[in-house]
């Protein structure tokens, strides 16, 4: 399973749980909780080595990669379009930049950025990506947002909580209550903090918590 890329913000964050059966993420309650001093490790995560049509033929990583950016691309021109013009490339590994996209969302009539633009317009091409991700290693992705989310509760975000492995997937941490908020995106601390643990995050996971 390879979580997908989603902003960080509260309103993303709500449209990540709401999108999470169609990208294979688990919304259920419960998982496997971690303490600070535990890593959880990845039971019964799939194979990274096989390609998603079940083959056992890897395919290379640039083809991977390559496909994921075209797609990515599709969707970008789409938001370019129906949303803001000046919506950014991804990178070149094919994950969006979420910093520049952030920013976007604070100009008025951008609120609904991270969720596809004002009634999903581009949500499909959004979901259509996402499943062109390539795979990586469950358990990197569930240390990388473990470090980040101790990160962030040492640089004064205390509620900030950690991620979980269920059923072999990662259930992104972050706001203990996301549909009725306990942490302040917009506080100078928030934000703080997350310059300060923003390189805790592999590539493509700065969205997911």
């Amino acid at each position: 399973m390879t979580p997908q890329t989603f902003p960080r913000s509260r309103a993303a964050r709500l449209a990540l749980l709401i999108a999470v059966p169609a990208l294979a993420l688990t919304t259920a309650c419960g998982g496997t909780p971690s303490s600070d001093d535990g890593v959880a490790s990845v039971s019964n995560a799939p194979s990274t080595d096989r390609n998603k049509d079940g083959s056992g033929s890897p395919s290379s990583a640039a083809q991977g990669k390559s496909a994921f950016y075209d797609a990515q691309m599709k969707y970008v021109q789409c938001m370019r379009r129906n949303v803001d013009k000046d919506f950014p490339d991804p990178k070149l590994s094919g994950y969006l930049d979420w910093t520049k996209i952030n920013e976007l969302q604070e100009k008025p009539g951008n609120e609904e950025i991270a969720k596809g633009g004002k009634g999903g317009v581009c949500t499909g091409d959004m979901l259509k990506a996402s499943r062109d991700e390539p795979r990586r290693d469950v358990q990197k992705e569930y240390e990388s947002m473990l470090a980040h989310a101790k990160c962030m509760r040492a640089h004064g975000v205390s509620k900030f909580t950690n991620p979980q492995l269920q059923d072999g997937n990662v259930i992104p941490g972050g706001d203990p209550n996301p549909t009725s908020p306990e942490i302040s995106d917009d506080s100078p601390a928030y934000k703080q903090a997350r310059q300060a643990c923003k390189d805790k995050l592999l590539d493509g996971l700065d969205g997911m918590q």
